[in-house]
Protein backbone atom coordinates (compact mmCIF):
# COMPACT_ATOMS: atom_id res chain seq x y z
CA UNK A 1 0.00 0.00 0.00
CA UNK A 2 1.32 3.47 -0.88
CA UNK A 3 2.51 5.54 2.07
CA UNK A 4 0.32 8.48 1.10
CA UNK A 5 -2.77 6.28 1.11
CA UNK A 6 -1.91 4.82 4.51
CA UNK A 7 -1.32 8.29 5.96
CA UNK A 8 -4.69 9.54 4.66
CA UNK A 9 -6.50 6.57 6.19
CA UNK A 10 -4.80 7.05 9.55
CA UNK A 11 -5.64 10.75 9.61
CA UNK A 12 -9.26 9.93 8.79
CA UNK A 13 -9.46 7.34 11.55
CA UNK A 14 -8.08 9.75 14.15
CA UNK A 15 -10.47 12.47 12.94
CA UNK A 16 -13.23 10.01 13.66
CA UNK A 17 -12.12 9.72 17.28
CA UNK A 18 -10.04 6.57 17.05
CA UNK A 19 -7.42 5.79 19.71
CA UNK A 20 -3.77 6.38 18.92
CA UNK A 21 -2.24 2.94 18.26
CA UNK A 22 1.35 2.36 19.39
CA UNK A 23 4.06 -0.09 18.33
CA UNK A 24 6.96 -0.38 20.79
CA UNK A 25 10.23 -1.63 19.24
CA UNK A 26 13.01 -2.82 21.56
CA UNK A 27 10.25 -2.47 24.13
CA UNK A 28 11.87 -4.13 27.12
CA UNK A 29 9.26 -4.63 29.80
CA UNK A 30 7.41 -1.51 28.68
CA UNK A 31 8.54 1.77 30.26
CA UNK A 32 7.70 3.79 27.16
CA UNK A 33 4.55 1.77 26.56
CA UNK A 34 3.36 2.53 30.07
CA UNK A 35 3.69 6.27 29.47
CA UNK A 36 1.64 6.11 26.27
CA UNK A 37 -0.90 3.80 27.87
CA UNK A 38 -1.34 6.37 30.66
CA UNK A 39 -2.47 9.04 28.19
CA UNK A 40 -5.08 6.82 26.55
CA UNK A 41 -3.15 5.21 23.72
CA UNK A 42 -3.62 1.59 22.70
CA UNK A 43 -0.43 -0.45 22.97
CA UNK A 44 -1.06 -2.61 19.95
CA UNK A 45 2.21 -4.54 19.70
CA UNK A 46 5.80 -4.79 20.89
CA UNK A 47 8.99 -6.36 19.61
CA UNK A 48 11.46 -7.51 22.28
CA UNK A 49 13.96 -10.37 22.07
CA UNK A 50 14.58 -10.89 25.81
CA UNK A 51 12.15 -13.61 27.00
CA UNK A 52 11.56 -12.19 30.49
CA UNK A 53 11.06 -8.63 29.24
CA UNK A 54 8.75 -9.79 26.43
CA UNK A 55 6.71 -11.78 28.94
CA UNK A 56 6.48 -8.77 31.26
CA UNK A 57 5.20 -6.62 28.40
CA UNK A 58 2.59 -9.17 27.43
CA UNK A 59 1.47 -9.67 31.04
CA UNK A 60 0.98 -5.97 31.66
CA UNK A 61 -0.45 -4.75 28.38
CA UNK A 62 -2.16 -7.82 26.89
CA UNK A 63 -3.45 -9.73 29.92
CA UNK A 64 -0.88 -12.48 29.45
CA UNK A 65 -1.82 -13.33 25.87
CA UNK A 66 0.70 -15.98 24.73
CA UNK A 67 1.18 -14.42 21.31
CA UNK A 68 2.00 -11.06 22.89
CA UNK A 69 4.41 -12.59 25.42
CA UNK A 70 6.45 -14.25 22.69
CA UNK A 71 10.01 -12.89 22.37
CA UNK A 72 10.81 -11.61 18.89
CA UNK A 73 14.07 -10.68 17.21
CA UNK A 74 13.48 -7.61 15.09
CA UNK A 75 16.09 -8.81 12.59
CA UNK A 76 13.98 -11.87 11.75
CA UNK A 77 10.54 -10.30 12.28
CA UNK A 78 9.59 -7.95 9.43
CA UNK A 79 6.49 -5.79 9.96
CA UNK A 80 4.29 -7.95 7.74
CA UNK A 81 5.10 -11.05 9.81
CA UNK A 82 4.45 -9.22 13.06
CA UNK A 83 1.03 -7.91 12.10
CA UNK A 84 0.06 -11.27 10.61
CA UNK A 85 1.01 -13.11 13.83
CA UNK A 86 -1.01 -10.64 15.90
CA UNK A 87 -3.97 -10.42 13.54
CA UNK A 88 -3.57 -6.67 12.96
CA UNK A 89 -4.15 -6.49 9.23
CA UNK A 90 -1.82 -4.71 6.83
CA UNK A 91 1.28 -3.39 8.57
CA UNK A 92 1.10 0.02 6.89
CA UNK A 93 -2.29 0.66 8.57
CA UNK A 94 -1.73 -0.99 11.96
CA UNK A 95 0.18 1.71 13.88
CA UNK A 96 -0.06 5.45 14.33
CA UNK A 97 3.08 5.85 16.47
CA UNK A 98 6.33 3.88 16.61
CA UNK A 99 8.39 4.21 19.80
CA UNK A 100 11.55 2.54 21.10
CA UNK A 101 15.26 2.76 21.75
CA UNK A 102 17.48 0.76 19.38
CA UNK A 103 21.09 0.17 20.49
CA UNK A 104 23.57 2.78 19.29
CA UNK A 105 26.83 0.80 19.33
CA UNK A 106 26.53 -0.02 15.65
CA UNK A 107 27.58 3.38 14.39
CA UNK A 108 30.86 4.03 16.19
CA UNK A 109 32.67 4.48 12.86
CA UNK A 110 29.85 5.17 10.44
CA UNK A 111 29.65 8.62 8.90
CA UNK A 112 26.58 10.64 8.01
CA UNK A 113 27.05 10.13 4.27
CA UNK A 114 26.95 6.36 4.77
CA UNK A 115 23.94 6.51 7.02
CA UNK A 116 22.06 8.49 4.36
CA UNK A 117 22.50 5.47 2.08
CA UNK A 118 20.19 3.51 4.38
CA UNK A 119 17.19 5.35 2.95
CA UNK A 120 17.77 4.14 -0.59
CA UNK A 121 20.35 1.38 -0.30
CA UNK A 122 19.86 -0.51 2.98
CA UNK A 123 21.87 -3.48 1.71
CA UNK A 124 24.96 -1.26 1.89
CA UNK A 125 24.78 -1.56 5.67
CA UNK A 126 23.72 -5.15 6.08
CA UNK A 127 27.28 -6.45 5.89
CA UNK A 128 27.87 -4.75 9.25
CA UNK A 129 25.97 -6.69 11.95
CA UNK A 130 26.41 -3.82 14.41
CA UNK A 131 24.29 -1.59 12.21
CA UNK A 132 21.50 -4.06 11.67
CA UNK A 133 19.23 -3.11 14.57
CA UNK A 134 19.09 0.55 13.65
CA UNK A 135 18.43 -0.44 10.05
CA UNK A 136 15.53 -2.63 11.16
CA UNK A 137 14.12 0.22 13.24
CA UNK A 138 14.27 2.59 10.25
CA UNK A 139 12.79 -0.11 8.02
CA UNK A 140 9.86 -0.48 10.42
CA UNK A 141 9.23 3.26 10.29
CA UNK A 142 9.34 3.24 6.50
CA UNK A 143 7.07 0.22 6.09
CA UNK A 144 4.60 1.05 8.87
CA UNK A 145 4.32 4.75 7.96
CA UNK A 146 3.52 6.03 11.47
CA UNK A 147 2.27 9.56 11.95
CA UNK A 148 4.87 10.06 14.69
CA UNK A 149 8.05 8.48 16.03
CA UNK A 150 9.66 8.64 19.48
CA UNK A 151 13.20 7.33 19.90
CA UNK A 152 15.21 7.11 23.14
CA UNK A 153 18.91 6.52 23.68
CA UNK A 154 21.92 7.34 25.84
CA UNK A 155 23.42 10.85 25.63
CA UNK A 156 26.51 9.44 23.90
CA UNK A 157 24.43 8.97 20.78
CA UNK A 158 25.07 12.69 20.16
CA UNK A 159 28.80 12.08 20.11
CA UNK A 160 29.45 8.43 19.33
CA UNK A 161 32.84 7.75 17.82
CA UNK A 162 32.93 11.33 16.60
CA UNK A 163 29.49 11.19 15.00
CA UNK A 164 26.15 12.66 16.03
CA UNK A 165 23.95 9.65 15.40
CA UNK A 166 20.78 11.50 16.43
CA UNK A 167 21.42 14.07 13.71
CA UNK A 168 22.13 11.38 11.16
CA UNK A 169 18.94 9.51 12.05
CA UNK A 170 17.00 12.78 11.79
CA UNK A 171 18.31 13.28 8.27
CA UNK A 172 17.18 9.82 7.23
CA UNK A 173 13.71 10.33 8.73
CA UNK A 174 13.42 13.76 7.14
CA UNK A 175 14.19 12.24 3.75
CA UNK A 176 11.27 9.87 4.39
CA UNK A 177 8.73 12.58 5.05
CA UNK A 178 9.17 13.53 8.71
CA UNK A 179 9.97 16.67 10.68
CA UNK A 180 12.45 15.81 13.42
CA UNK A 181 13.98 17.18 16.58
CA UNK A 182 16.00 15.73 19.45
CA UNK A 183 17.29 16.86 22.83
CA UNK A 184 18.64 15.68 26.20
CA UNK A 185 16.23 15.38 29.13
CA UNK A 186 16.90 14.49 32.75
CA UNK A 187 14.20 12.37 34.37
CA UNK A 188 14.53 14.08 37.77
CA UNK A 189 13.18 17.27 36.20
CA UNK A 190 9.96 15.46 35.27
CA UNK A 191 9.01 14.02 38.64
CA UNK A 192 11.12 10.85 38.53
CA UNK A 193 13.19 10.31 41.71
CA UNK A 194 16.28 9.51 39.66
CA UNK A 195 18.85 11.68 37.87
CA UNK A 196 18.75 9.83 34.57
CA UNK A 197 19.92 11.66 31.45
CA UNK A 198 18.77 10.42 28.05
CA UNK A 199 18.42 11.57 24.44
CA UNK A 200 14.92 11.72 23.00
CA UNK A 201 14.07 12.18 19.32
CA UNK A 202 10.58 13.01 18.08
CA UNK A 203 9.46 12.97 14.46
CA UNK A 204 6.08 13.91 12.94
CA UNK A 205 4.83 13.23 9.45
CA UNK A 206 5.06 16.43 7.40
CA UNK A 207 1.33 16.16 6.71
CA UNK A 208 0.71 17.05 10.36
CA UNK A 209 2.66 20.31 9.91
CA UNK A 210 3.96 20.22 13.49
CA UNK A 211 7.28 21.47 14.81
CA UNK A 212 9.07 19.42 17.44
CA UNK A 213 9.03 20.66 21.02
CA UNK A 214 9.63 18.85 24.30
CA UNK A 215 7.63 18.97 27.54
CA UNK A 216 8.48 21.63 30.09
CA UNK A 217 10.09 20.40 33.31
CA UNK A 218 7.93 20.10 36.40
CA UNK A 219 10.73 19.85 39.00
CA UNK A 220 14.09 21.40 39.73
CA UNK A 221 17.35 19.74 40.74
CA UNK A 222 20.98 20.84 40.62
CA UNK A 223 22.68 18.03 38.73
CA UNK A 224 26.01 16.76 40.10
CA UNK A 225 29.20 17.58 38.21
CA UNK A 226 29.36 14.14 36.60
CA UNK A 227 26.01 14.61 34.90
CA UNK A 228 26.82 18.10 33.68
CA UNK A 229 30.17 16.81 32.40
CA UNK A 230 28.53 13.96 30.49
CA UNK A 231 26.07 16.38 28.94
CA UNK A 232 28.91 18.67 27.87
CA UNK A 233 30.72 15.77 26.18
CA UNK A 234 27.53 14.70 24.41
CA UNK A 235 26.92 18.22 23.13
CA UNK A 236 30.52 18.77 22.05
CA UNK A 237 29.82 18.05 18.39
CA UNK A 238 26.98 20.53 18.39
CA UNK A 239 29.29 23.22 19.69
CA UNK A 240 31.57 22.53 16.72
CA UNK A 241 28.60 23.28 14.47
CA UNK A 242 29.26 20.19 12.38
CA UNK A 243 25.60 19.81 11.52
CA UNK A 244 24.60 23.37 10.75
CA UNK A 245 23.01 22.32 7.45
CA UNK A 246 19.93 20.92 9.15
CA UNK A 247 20.24 21.56 12.86
CA UNK A 248 17.66 19.17 14.30
CA UNK A 249 18.86 19.65 17.88
CA UNK A 250 16.29 21.37 20.12
CA UNK A 251 17.60 22.94 23.36
CA UNK A 252 16.01 21.32 26.40
CA UNK A 253 13.22 23.39 27.95
CA UNK A 254 14.39 25.56 30.82
CA UNK A 255 14.04 24.09 34.30
CA UNK A 256 13.80 27.20 36.46
CA UNK A 257 14.53 27.19 40.16
CA UNK A 258 10.98 28.36 40.82
CA UNK A 259 9.75 24.81 40.16
CA UNK A 260 9.08 22.41 43.02
CA UNK A 261 12.10 20.40 44.17
CA UNK A 262 12.84 17.01 42.66
CA UNK A 263 11.29 13.93 44.24
CA UNK A 264 13.69 12.42 46.77
CA UNK A 265 14.63 8.82 47.42
CA UNK A 266 12.77 8.84 50.73
CA UNK A 267 9.62 10.25 49.12
CA UNK A 268 9.90 7.50 46.53
CA UNK A 269 10.47 4.42 48.69
CA UNK A 270 10.02 5.48 52.32
CA UNK A 271 6.52 4.02 52.58
CA UNK A 272 7.56 0.53 51.45
CA UNK A 273 7.86 -2.25 54.05
CA UNK A 274 11.16 -2.29 55.94
CA UNK A 275 13.66 -5.10 55.34
CA UNK A 276 16.22 -5.43 58.13
CA UNK A 277 18.90 -7.44 56.36
CA UNK A 278 21.06 -8.23 59.41
CA UNK A 279 18.10 -9.55 61.39
CA UNK A 280 16.88 -11.69 58.49
CA UNK A 281 20.39 -13.07 58.11
CA UNK A 282 20.69 -13.86 61.83
CA UNK A 283 17.29 -15.56 61.82
CA UNK A 284 18.22 -17.70 58.83
CA UNK A 285 15.55 -16.07 56.65
CA UNK A 286 17.98 -14.60 54.14
CA UNK A 287 19.97 -17.22 52.27
CA UNK A 288 21.87 -17.70 49.04
CA UNK A 289 19.88 -18.61 45.93
CA UNK A 290 17.53 -17.22 43.32
CA UNK A 291 15.05 -14.63 44.54
CA UNK A 292 11.65 -15.67 43.27
CA UNK A 293 8.54 -13.52 43.55
CA UNK A 294 6.47 -16.01 45.54
CA UNK A 295 6.52 -14.67 49.10
CA UNK A 296 3.98 -11.94 49.87
CA UNK A 297 4.94 -8.99 52.07
CA UNK A 298 2.04 -7.07 53.56
CA UNK A 299 1.64 -3.69 51.91
CA UNK A 300 0.15 -1.42 54.54
CA UNK A 301 -0.43 2.31 54.33
CA UNK A 302 1.68 4.33 56.81
CA UNK A 303 0.28 7.41 58.52
CA UNK A 304 1.89 9.77 56.03
CA UNK A 305 2.66 9.07 52.40
CA UNK A 306 4.23 11.30 49.75
CA UNK A 307 2.32 12.43 46.70
CA UNK A 308 4.75 10.45 44.59
CA UNK A 309 4.17 7.24 46.55
CA UNK A 310 0.43 7.80 46.26
CA UNK A 311 0.79 8.12 42.50
CA UNK A 312 2.73 4.87 42.32
CA UNK A 313 0.08 3.09 44.42
CA UNK A 314 -2.87 4.38 42.41
CA UNK A 315 -1.65 4.55 38.78
CA UNK A 316 -4.70 3.96 36.55
CA UNK A 317 -4.76 0.39 35.35
CA UNK A 318 -1.89 -0.64 37.63
CA UNK A 319 -3.06 -0.10 41.24
CA UNK A 320 -1.14 -1.54 44.18
CA UNK A 321 -2.27 -4.88 45.53
CA UNK A 322 -2.61 -5.92 49.16
CA UNK A 323 0.85 -7.50 49.17
CA UNK A 324 4.20 -7.06 47.43
CA UNK A 325 5.88 -10.08 45.85
CA UNK A 326 9.00 -8.47 44.38
CA UNK A 327 10.29 -6.63 47.46
CA UNK A 328 13.40 -8.85 47.53
CA UNK A 329 17.09 -8.04 48.02
CA UNK A 330 20.49 -9.49 47.21
CA UNK A 331 22.26 -11.87 49.57
CA UNK A 332 25.39 -9.95 50.66
CA UNK A 333 26.30 -11.23 54.15
CA UNK A 334 29.82 -9.77 54.12
CA UNK A 335 28.56 -6.24 53.60
CA UNK A 336 25.44 -5.62 55.68
CA UNK A 337 27.37 -4.37 58.70
CA UNK A 338 29.52 -2.21 56.45
CA UNK A 339 26.42 -0.72 54.83
CA UNK A 340 25.15 0.30 58.26
CA UNK A 341 28.31 2.32 58.93
CA UNK A 342 28.44 4.25 55.68
CA UNK A 343 27.26 7.82 55.55
CA UNK A 344 24.84 9.10 52.89
CA UNK A 345 26.78 9.87 49.73
CA UNK A 346 29.73 7.63 50.64
CA UNK A 347 31.22 5.79 47.68
CA UNK A 348 33.66 2.90 47.37
CA UNK A 349 36.83 4.61 48.66
CA UNK A 350 34.99 5.52 51.88
CA UNK A 351 33.48 2.04 52.08
CA UNK A 352 36.90 0.45 51.63
CA UNK A 353 38.46 2.54 54.39
CA UNK A 354 35.52 1.75 56.66
CA UNK A 355 35.95 -1.96 55.98
CA UNK A 356 39.66 -1.78 56.81
CA UNK A 357 38.74 -0.15 60.12
CA UNK A 358 36.21 -2.93 60.80
CA UNK A 359 38.92 -5.52 60.07
CA UNK A 360 41.29 -3.87 62.54
CA UNK A 361 38.52 -3.80 65.14
CA UNK A 362 37.94 -7.51 64.63
CA UNK A 363 41.66 -8.24 64.99
CA UNK A 364 41.76 -6.21 68.21
CA UNK A 365 38.86 -8.23 69.63
CA UNK A 366 40.60 -11.49 68.74
CA UNK A 367 43.92 -10.29 70.22
CA UNK A 368 42.18 -9.72 73.56
CA UNK A 369 41.12 -13.35 73.41
CA UNK A 370 44.57 -14.33 72.15
CA UNK A 371 42.89 -15.80 69.09
CA UNK A 372 44.06 -13.38 66.40
CA UNK A 373 45.62 -15.02 63.32
CA UNK A 374 49.19 -14.15 62.31
CA UNK A 375 49.49 -11.46 59.66
CA UNK A 376 49.82 -12.89 56.15
CA UNK A 377 48.64 -16.40 57.07
CA UNK A 378 45.75 -18.15 55.31
CA UNK A 379 43.57 -17.58 58.39
CA UNK A 380 44.43 -13.87 58.40
CA UNK A 381 43.55 -13.61 54.70
CA UNK A 382 40.27 -15.47 55.22
CA UNK A 383 39.31 -13.12 58.03
CA UNK A 384 40.20 -10.06 55.96
CA UNK A 385 38.24 -11.35 52.96
CA UNK A 386 35.19 -11.88 55.18
CA UNK A 387 35.14 -8.16 55.99
CA UNK A 388 37.01 -6.17 53.31
CA UNK A 389 35.76 -6.04 49.69
CA UNK A 390 38.41 -7.10 47.15
CA UNK A 391 38.24 -4.16 44.72
CA UNK A 392 40.96 -1.54 44.30
CA UNK A 393 39.45 1.77 45.50
CA UNK A 394 41.55 3.71 42.99
CA UNK A 395 40.15 1.72 40.06
CA UNK A 396 36.52 1.52 41.22
CA UNK A 397 35.73 4.83 42.94
CA UNK A 398 32.07 4.82 41.85
CA UNK A 399 31.34 1.13 42.33
CA UNK A 400 29.48 1.76 45.58
CA UNK A 401 27.22 4.57 46.68
CA UNK A 402 24.94 5.00 49.67
CA UNK A 403 21.89 6.95 48.62
CA UNK A 404 20.90 10.22 50.25
CA UNK A 405 17.32 10.20 51.52
CA UNK A 406 16.76 13.86 50.62
CA UNK A 407 18.06 13.64 47.05
CA UNK A 408 17.00 11.78 43.90
CA UNK A 409 18.83 8.52 43.23
CA UNK A 410 21.65 8.25 40.73
CA UNK A 411 21.05 6.47 37.41
CA UNK A 412 19.84 2.87 37.72
CA UNK A 413 21.85 0.54 35.51
CA UNK A 414 20.82 -2.70 33.79
CA UNK A 415 23.39 -4.73 35.76
CA UNK A 416 21.82 -3.74 39.08
CA UNK A 417 20.97 -7.36 39.89
CA UNK A 418 24.61 -8.44 39.75
CA UNK A 419 26.07 -5.26 41.19
CA UNK A 420 23.53 -3.32 43.24
CA UNK A 421 26.17 -1.58 45.36
CA UNK A 422 25.51 1.60 43.36
CA UNK A 423 22.21 1.93 45.26
CA UNK A 424 22.71 1.15 48.95
CA UNK A 425 19.61 2.01 50.97
CA UNK A 426 19.88 5.30 52.85
CA UNK A 427 18.45 3.72 56.03
CA UNK A 428 21.43 2.43 58.03
CA UNK A 429 19.18 0.25 60.19
CA UNK A 430 18.01 -1.70 57.14
CA UNK A 431 21.65 -1.91 55.99
CA UNK A 432 21.19 -3.35 52.51
CA UNK A 433 20.99 -2.60 48.81
CA UNK A 434 17.64 -1.68 47.29
CA UNK A 435 14.98 -4.25 46.48
CA UNK A 436 13.42 -4.92 43.08
CA UNK A 437 10.29 -2.98 44.04
CA UNK A 438 12.36 -0.08 45.33
CA UNK A 439 14.26 0.01 42.02
CA UNK A 440 10.90 0.02 40.24
CA UNK A 441 9.75 2.95 42.38
CA UNK A 442 12.95 4.90 41.64
CA UNK A 443 12.31 4.27 37.94
CA UNK A 444 8.63 5.35 38.39
CA UNK A 445 7.03 1.98 37.64
CA UNK A 446 3.67 1.78 39.45
CA UNK A 447 3.20 -0.79 42.18
CA UNK A 448 0.73 -2.80 40.12
CA UNK A 449 3.25 -3.40 37.32
CA UNK A 450 4.42 -7.03 37.21
CA UNK A 451 7.95 -8.14 36.31
CA UNK A 452 8.47 -11.59 34.87
CA UNK A 453 11.29 -13.83 36.04
CA UNK A 454 13.39 -13.74 39.18
CA UNK A 455 15.34 -10.93 40.86
CA UNK A 456 18.22 -10.45 38.40
CA UNK A 457 16.07 -10.42 35.23
CA UNK A 458 13.69 -7.98 36.93
CA UNK A 459 16.54 -5.64 37.88
CA UNK A 460 17.77 -5.78 34.28
CA UNK A 461 14.33 -4.93 32.91
CA UNK A 462 13.99 -1.98 35.28
CA UNK A 463 17.48 -0.63 34.58
CA UNK A 464 16.96 -0.82 30.80
CA UNK A 465 13.58 0.92 30.85
CA UNK A 466 12.60 4.48 30.11
CA UNK A 467 11.07 5.92 33.32
CA UNK A 468 7.31 5.64 32.75
CA UNK A 469 6.60 9.03 34.34
CA UNK A 470 8.95 10.75 31.88
CA UNK A 471 7.47 8.64 29.08
CA UNK A 472 4.04 9.90 30.13
CA UNK A 473 5.15 13.54 29.86
CA UNK A 474 6.55 12.89 26.39
CA UNK A 475 3.43 11.00 25.33
CA UNK A 476 1.19 13.87 26.45
CA UNK A 477 3.18 16.28 24.30
CA UNK A 478 3.40 13.98 21.27
CA UNK A 479 -0.26 12.92 21.25
CA UNK A 480 -1.42 16.49 21.79
CA UNK A 481 0.62 17.64 18.81
CA UNK A 482 -0.66 14.78 16.70
CA UNK A 483 -4.27 15.64 17.53
CA UNK A 484 -3.61 19.31 16.78
CA UNK A 485 -2.11 18.34 13.43
CA UNK A 486 -5.07 16.14 12.56
CA UNK A 487 -7.51 18.93 13.48
CA UNK A 488 -5.57 21.48 11.45
CA UNK A 489 -5.47 19.13 8.48
CA UNK A 490 -9.24 18.65 8.71
CA UNK A 491 -9.83 22.41 8.86
CA UNK A 492 -7.59 22.94 5.82
CA UNK A 493 -9.45 20.27 3.85
CA UNK A 494 -12.81 21.77 4.76
CA UNK A 495 -11.63 25.21 3.69
CA UNK A 496 -10.34 23.82 0.41
CA UNK A 497 -13.67 22.09 -0.22
CA UNK A 498 -15.60 25.29 0.57
CA UNK A 499 -13.43 27.36 -1.76
CA UNK A 500 -13.66 24.69 -4.41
Amino acid sequence: MATSTAIRQKLARLRGGGKVRVLDLFSGCGGLSLGFHAVGCEIVAAVEHDPDAAKSHGLNFHAGSPVHMEPRDISSTPPANLTKALGLGHHSLAFDVVIGGPPCQAFARVGRSKLREVADHPEAFRHDPRARLYIEYLDYVEECAPLAVLMENVPDVLNHGGHNIAEEISEVLESRGYRCGYTLLNAARYGVPQMRERMFLIAYRKELQQTVEFPKPTHWVDLPAGYEGSRAVALKLLSRDLFSESGHYVPAPDAGRNLKPAVTAKQAIGDLPTIYARKLLADGLLTRGARRFNVPIAFNRPRSISRYAEEMRSWPGFPAKAALYDHVIRYLPRDYELFSRLRPGDQYPQAYQCALKMFEEKLAQLRKKKAAPESGTAAWNRLRDSIVPPYDPDKFPNKWRKMEEDWPARTLMAHLGKDSYSHIHYDSDQARTISVREAARLQSFPDGFVFSGTMNPAFRQIGNAVPPLLAKRLAEMLVSRMRAGVAAKEATNELAEAVG
